[in-house]
């Protein structure tokens, strides 16, 4: 053993020897290792050398190898400190400080330590709010003068027509208590609608019929409910099955029919056969159409979480007035032609309909190991997020016409009605799809339609003279169609409450915790998710639809009959007049989709509300026409000259207003204001 350790002993220091003599070659000259000489100073430590020099340290062998014991600190992000702790322990707290991504770039000195915060999580931005405001106004004046004969037949004042008009729109209002709502895009507005419907329906229900029917005469209908049933169509206060079809009803426009298949433009019109005696006269044949369709899927999420109160409110209002009291010469009723007098149909038509979206499974097909989410992405919008449509469409057409017609000896076709009003508004949306949404506030759920629709269609049908009676009359086979439809998607049951977890998930959006809540990976609404997109409103949503029609004709037509001076040649003459088959028609459809799936956890308190409202009156106006006054109007007095008219050398003077038929300068604009209010 001894020699081993001589022998690494000298093998070391050899190489030290080698190092040093090498070292001593590269000198010019080097001292030999020769000491001092006999006359040079004495060094102190040469003592050490002499025979008398002794020393009790005792020599032992050369034992190669490292013998290190390090002292023991304890890290507290302070001085170091020597407790004797072993070596170990050191280890396991220098294991602790590197989980916590503390870098030490100084080993033992704590000024060195720089301290990290916990990573945060990760916030997308949300999509934003959507308000539209849809306003579409059509007025059409169409009140025609027209005379066949060579006599004196004077214009008629139609003015009372639109007075009538603004007496039904009053009584109509009756009928329609939403009609006065106004446009609003703020949460505060909302929350005044919502309360002054659930105010209206609260008041409803203390006080409902059951639907009976008023007991005025004109009165068709008046009928309120506030549990309208799902399944059910409620036609003019009635609950049926199924729905009526609008093309059953719709009126033929005899002349003002547009041709299934147009003619060509290439085709000759000339015709080489005799013509016959005949006289085609349609005065009405008008079609007055409102159209609304909403399709709102604002946010697309299968899961809800409302930390707040749910108001959910449902309301259709819809009321009819019409007046078609006809007035027919007896010559004609006398007729065995004649007398075709269909009356007019007025239907109001209300449907809801609560059904739940059928999405595709996203659940395993291996039911022994379902998946459930373990991360997520989170996107927060700050404040309230609102959802607004609000359409209004009105229409406002006369079409009174006064004429005198006669036979000719050829074929006449007069058609001084059929005009084509017609509004139309589609609004469609598609949201972003979320996995969760979590509203931290209230929701304000509110789809509302209301229609008006209002006809005056008393006429009059005179003969002059001695005529043949063979007229073929039309007077009536007038349609009123108001049709209006809300459709929720979204939870058919009730809603569930609220689980601890989600409040924690809404707590640990708040602080920015990265990491997800434990509740949310046994969801069983989540299972077969991977990861989960969650959206956080930390406002109030308002989801709010708002549809108004107004539709409003008037038709008042008087038509004069006379004798053809050139009858006895024409014995076989055939008249046909028409001054009824006119159409009024709303047609509004809400689609809502409040939720992709069958779950909404609620926190606070809901409140559902639905009412309809259906009315209708029939008006039996007997207001007889006056003619036109013939004083000229105050804007013409200006511009005529202020001389004595019936000097002598005073020339006649033509005014042509006749192009002029702005509703300003025609009626009174107070009327107007109360047909649209």
């Amino acid at each position: 053993m001894h020699i081993e350790k001589i022998s690494e002993i000298i093998a070391h220091f050899i190489g030290l020897f080698e190092m040093t003599t090498d070292e001593m070659r590269l000198r010019t000259n080097y001292a030999e290792g020769a000491g001092p000489g006999a006359d040079g100073p004495a060094l102190p430590d040469q003592d050490a050398f002499t025979a008398a020099f002794s020393s009790d340290l005792q020599l032992k062998d050369y034992d190669p190898g490292i013998n290190y014991k390090s002292g023991s600190y304890e890290i507290e992000f302070g001085p170091a400190r020597h407790f004797g702790r072993v070596f170990e322990e050191s280890l396991e707290k220098l294991a602790a400080i590197a989980g916590k991504d503390i870098p030490l770039p100084h080993f033992g000195d704590p000024t060195d330590i720089v301290l990290t915060d916990e990573p945060e999580l990760t916030v997308f931005a949300g999509p934003g709010s959507a308000i539209s405001h849809v306003l579409q106004v059509n007025a059409l004046y169409d009140d025609d003068y027209l005379d066949m004969t060579d006599g004196v037949h004077a214009p008629r004042d139609t003015s009372f027509v639109i007075e009538r008009l603004a007496d039904f729109s009053t009584k109509a209002e009756n009928f329609t208590p939403f009609a006065s709502l106004h446009r609003t895009d703020t949460y505060d507005g909302a929350l005044k609608i919502a309360e002054d419907l659930q105010n209206y329906i609260r008041n409803a229900r203390n006080t409902e019929d059951s639907g009976v029917t008023s007991p005025d005469s004109d009165v068709t209908h008046h009928f309120v409910t506030t549990e309208p049933m799902d399944d059910k169509v409620y036609v003019n206060g009635k609950a049926e099955t199924d729905i009526p079809v609008l093309d059953d009803f719709l009126p033929d426009r005899g002349l003002a029919k547009l041709p299934e298949e147009p003619d060509d433009s290439n085709t000759s019109v000339e015709q080489t056969d005799p013509s016959g005696n005949s006289l085609d006269v349609t005065a009405g044949a008008n079609l007055v159409v409102n159209v609304a369709s909403v399709i709102n899927t604002g946010v697309i999420t299968s899961v809800t979480a409302v930390m707040g109160n749910y108001h959910q409110v449902d309301a259709i209002s819809q009321a009819f007035v019409y007046s078609d009291n006809d007035e027919i010469a007896s010559a004609l009723r006398s007729s065995g032609h004649s007398a075709e007098e269909a009356g007019t149909i007025a239907k109001n038509i209300a449907v809801f309909e609560q059904s739940t979206f059928e999405a595709s499974s996203h659940a395993d097909t291996d039911a022994a190991e379902p998946t459930f989410p373990t991360s997520w992405r989170v996107s927060v919008i700050d404040g309230d997020v609102s959802f607004v449509q609000w359409i209004e469409q009105y229409h406002f057409v006369t079409d009174n016409d006064t004429m005198t017609v006669t036979t000719s000896g050829s074929e006449a076709t007069v058609l001084t009605g059929g005009n084509t009003s017609i509004n139309f508004s589609s609004f469609f949306q598609m949201g972003l799809q979320y996995d969760l949404v979590i509203i931290g506030g209230n929701v304000l759920d509110i789809n509302s339609i209301t229609q008006v629709s209002l006809l005056y269609d008393n006429d009059w049908v005179r003969a002059e003279g001695d005529l043949d009676p063979g007229t073929d009359l039309q007077t009536g086979n007038n349609l009123i169609w108001n049709f209006a439809s809300i459709h929720n998607v979204g939870t058919g049951g009730p809603f569930a409450a609220m689980p601890d977890y989600m409040v924690e998930t809404q707590k640990a959006i708040e602080d920015r915790d990265p990491n997800m809540p434990e509740g949310l990976s046994f969801d069983m609404n989540f299972q077969g998710y991977a990861g989960l997109n969650v959206l956080y409103i930390t406002g109030n949503l308002y989801d709010m639809t708002i549809i108004k029609q107004v539709s409003i004709l008037g038709d008042s037509d008087d038509v004069t009959q006379a004798a053809s001076t050139i009858l006895e040649n024409n014995p076989d003459a055939t008249v046909t007049i028409d001054t009824g088959s006119n159409a009024v028609v709303n047609i509004a459809e809400i689609v809502d989709y409040d939720s992709f799936g069958q779950t909404t956890y609620l926190a606070g308190q809901l409140y559902s509300d639905a009412i309809l409202i259906q009315g209708g009156l029939v008006e039996h106006d007997t207001t007889q026409p006056q003619p036109a006054d013939d004083r000229l109007a105050n804007e013409v007095i200006a511009f005529l000259d202020n001389d004595d008219p019936a000097g002598g050398d005073c020339a006649d003077g033509v005014i042509n207003a006749g192009s002029d038929f702005s509703w300003s300068s025609t009626h009174p604009a107070d009327v107007m204001q109360a047909m649209v209010a």
